[in-house]
């Protein structure tokens, strides 16, 4: 099973509570849902130091003190995707900063529900509850 790992980063916006979501990029993925950042480890690296490289690769933006919240599991391909919450910094640009992701932005969560990866909701779920 692949694993990888990413952030779930949270601020309070004007519409409430947001978490910052990528798209990746191409025409394969035009209506491909969105996602936290996220990615492979390179070989020996930790989880937590993957997830953060991954956010600032793919997002532009150094998270800051994260926990740990867990994994799952995604039905149709056998990856596992451990993720990290943490508050995202005050002064917090998400921009696309790899060729990989066309967007990245912090998104009221009612609508980070509509459009993350159904394998991804119990991360919203998880950030509610804490």
């Amino acid at each position: 099973m692949k694993e990888a790992a990413g952030t779930l980063l949270y601020r309070r916006g004007p519409a409430g509570l947001e978490v910052l979501l990528i798209h990746p990029s191409g025409a394969y993925n035009r209506g491909k849902p969105w996602g936290i950042p996220k990615g492979l480890p390179d070989p020996g690296e930790p989880l937590e130091a993957a997830a953060r490289r991954e956010t600032r690769e793919e997002a532009g933006v150094i998270a800051g003190e994260l926990k740990p919240i867990g994994f799952v599991d995604y039905k149709k391909s056998k990856k596992r995707v451990h993720a990290w919450l943490g508050e995202a910094p005050p002064d917090a640009q998400p921009h696309p900063a790899s060729w990989e992701v066309d967007y990245a932005e912090f998104v009221p969560l009612d609508e980070a529900r509509r459009r993350i990866h159904p394998d991804q909701l119990p991360f919203l779920d998880l950030l509610i509850k804490l």
